[in-house]
């Protein structure tokens, strides 16, 4: 229901190619760190933003969504689903074109609010499982 095919090819296709990982740090054992990976591969920027604002991946980490210097494109959200809905709103605030909310992470007031400010958004997904089965 909050993942549809549509949207989720639109934004792995077409959605852009700057993508902001928030929760992803430098700790190889998480997730974020292992799709941010799967991204890089697959022709995305990926941009860290962790408080400790580390660089990961060769790109410079900020603290904040709003301290990236530069437009975002999709903002990937790991963290948990009761701060999940603050990051949304910082992403809309950014301008961001896309909200994607990583596996477990649900919030069906943010879906309804982030989608009305007018972004796409997929919830509850994982990119890394999803564009290698993109269709070519």
């Amino acid at each position: 229901m909050y993942a549809d095919e549509e949207t989720i090819r639109r934004i792995l296709r077409d959605g852009g190619d700057t993508w902001a990982v928030v929760g992803l740090s430098g700790n190889r054992s998480r997730a974020a760190y292992r799709v941010a990976e799967v991204l890089q591969r697959f022709g995305k920027r990926v941009v860290p933003v962790h408080p400790k604002a580390e660089p990961v991946h060769g790109e410079e980490g900020y603290a904040s969504l709003a301290d990236i210097p530069f437009p975002v494109d999709v903002v990937d959200v790991f963290v948990n689903s009761d701060l999940a809905g603050a990051v949304a709103d910082e992403a809309v605030a950014a301008g961001a074109g896309a909200v994607w909310f990583q596996l477990g992470v649900i919030d069906t007031k943010t879906y309804d609010r982030t989608r009305a400010a007018g972004l796409d958004m997929v919830m509850d997904r994982c990119p890394a499982i999803e564009i290698p089965a993109l269709p070519s």
